[in-house]
């Protein structure tokens, strides 16, 4: 397969390589920024009238550096590894993600970003997750037992059928259509937590027990009558 490459001079400009398969249907070129040595120029040269050069890859040119050439043409940033959700956790990305039955027991997850995640069965039990987002999560039989979610922000978060025994909610945020039914509260902490009404009737019929951390009940911090 023959190649050729094609090199540009001007006086304002850095030398270009262009590389062309003459064999394909339609040209391929790569345009690749290259310093007047690598190619034997001087700098008198460069200041010459544009003139354009063609020879074919040859002995000059070695088979190792045409090859870190086309390396360095390729190095681009993904934009999907600009995003910066994540948190803490490493570098592992966790917001807009399937994290289902994943474990977390126990981590520390100060201001974790889940936004948006699938959480069914995944497990923070005693976890510290201060702060953390759930916003708009899906954490339907989610193990949250013993787990500190002081500020946390469940807005908008289907928290179904999770388990949040001894939890410590205090603080955190549930607004918007977030929902908690048929998830076991006993020992639940749910001070200052703004919960819409028909939320808070619910889980007033099934609390029960007095958090083992604050040593609050949980029917006391619903306002249960």
């Amino acid at each position: 397969m023959a190649l050729v490459l094609n090199v540009s001079l001007c006086s304002t400009s850095k030398p270009r390589l262009s590389l062309s398969n003459s064999n394909f249907k339609s040209s391929t070129l790569l345009h690749l920024p290259l310093p007047l040595p690598l190619l034997g120029f001087n700098a008198k040269q460069s200041r010459q009238p544009s003139q354009k050069l063609t020879f074919s890859l040859g002995g000059s040119v070695s088979a190792a550096t045409l090859a870190a050439l086309l390396s360095a043409s390729f190095i681009f940033v993904d934009p999907a590894l600009a995003f910066r959700g994540g948190g803490p956790y490493g570098q592992e990305v966790t917001r807009g993600q399937d994290l289902t039955g994943k474990d977390f027991s126990g981590k520390t997850l100060i201001k974790q970003d889940f936004k948006t995640s699938i959480l069914r069965q995944t497990n923070f039990k005693g976890a510290k997750l201060i702060g953390a987002s759930f916003f708009d999560a899906d954490l339907t039989g989610a193990d949250l037992s013993d787990a500190d979610l002081r500020n946390a922000d469940f807005s908008l978060a289907n928290v179904t059928k999770a388990n949040l025994s001894n939890a410590n909610l205090e603080g955190a945020l549930a607004t918007g259509n977030t929902s908690f039914k048929g998830s076991n509260i006993t020992g639940a902490d749910f001070t200052d937590v703004p919960l819409r009404e028909d939320q808070r009737e619910y889980l007033c019929k099934v609390a029960d027990g007095v958090n083992p951390t604050t040593g609050n009940a949980t029917r006391d911090t619903l306002f249960c009558n």
